[in-house]
């Protein structure tokens, strides 16, 4: 047995933060009682103006605000995971300690606690279908053997622009996106026509979209690293722009963008994948003359 000798600390520290952010996203969604009815639950607007009334808006006992802050907890976690990697690279203190830290800490805030948001956040199916629970769970498995998959895999001189199935941070993402969607719809303050009603098919819905998402965990489709891709190296003028107003759109309607743009991540590589073998496929079957 080897032991460690030294550890290094901020790189740490931002894997512990991923951690930490994925442990009270559980406690946060765990204040949601279960569903006695199948009546959506409402939630008055958040006003900004001042911190202590914000505070107070944010109430322990109101179930929307709870799913939302699950939520968005989440997503915190998701910013520590993508700093620590890029901390440990520019400190030079890579290890495996901190790789497998970092599988510990994503199993909790990609697995568990997307999972046991899934069940919180859908009273109407999770009171006419108790099975959400294994849904929930198969979530959590998938994105274990994700993880342990790419731990086994993971080679030195990979180029990290690409991953092998869905990476379990995105999984998360998809799912927490909906957290957010349904504060917008179930406020007070929402004037979208046939919201109640479109709140009712997204709960009925995100259930199989979450089994979609977990068996694109374990799938060898390829996904693009989105960070590396996008904001890594030099880029053209017109790039940084374009990332810009895409910011910019993403913040002012950020209640119905952050679950689009989960989808579209999720979705968008398997049909283009699914679309490649078809052609391919079809390119082999063409008669030569």
């Amino acid at each position: 047995m080897n032991r460690i000798r030294t550890v290094a600390v901020f790189p740490t520290v931002f894997t512990l933060g991923n951690l930490i952010c994925g442990f009270f996203a559980i406690v946060v969604a765990a204040r949601v009682e279960r569903p006695t009815s199948l009546d959506i639950p409402r939630a008055v607007d958040i006003a900004f103006q001042h911190p202590t009334g914000l505070m107070r808006q944010l109430d322990p006992t109101d179930d929307t605000h709870n799913i939302m802050l699950s939520g968005w907890l989440i997503f915190l976690a998701m910013v520590f995971d993508a700093l620590d990697g890029h901390v440990a690279r520019l400190a030079r203190t890579t290890s495996d300690f901190g790789a497998q830290l970092d599988s510990l800490c994503d199993i909790v805030s990609f697995g568990v606690a997307p999972g046991f948001l899934l069940v919180k956040m859908c009273p109407t199916f999770t009171y006419s279908h108790n099975k959400v629970w294994v849904i929930a769970a198969a979530f959590a498995a998938c994105a274990a053997l994700r993880l342990a998959r790419f731990n086994v895999e993971m080679a030195e001189d990979d180029d990290h622009l690409h991953f092998s199935g869905l990476p379990s941070p995105a999984a998360a993402a998809s799912i927490a996106g909906f957290a957010i969607l349904f504060y917008e719809l179930r406020r007070g303050g929402n004037q979208l026509m046939y919201a109640a009603e479109i709140d009712k098919v997204v709960q009925n819905a995100l259930p199989f979209f979450a089994v979609l998402v977990a068996l694109l965990m374990v799938s060898r489709i390829p996904y693009p690293h989105v960070v590396n891709q996008l904001l890594s190296g030099q880029r053209s003028f017109g790039h940084v722009v374009a990332l810009v107003f895409a910011v910019a759109a993403i913040m002012s309607i950020h209640g119905y963008s952050v679950p689009i743009i989960g989808c579209v991540f999720v979705l968008a590589p398997p049909v283009k994948y699914l679309w490649q073998r078809l052609y391919a496929r079809r390119e082999t079957q063409d008669p030569i003359f």
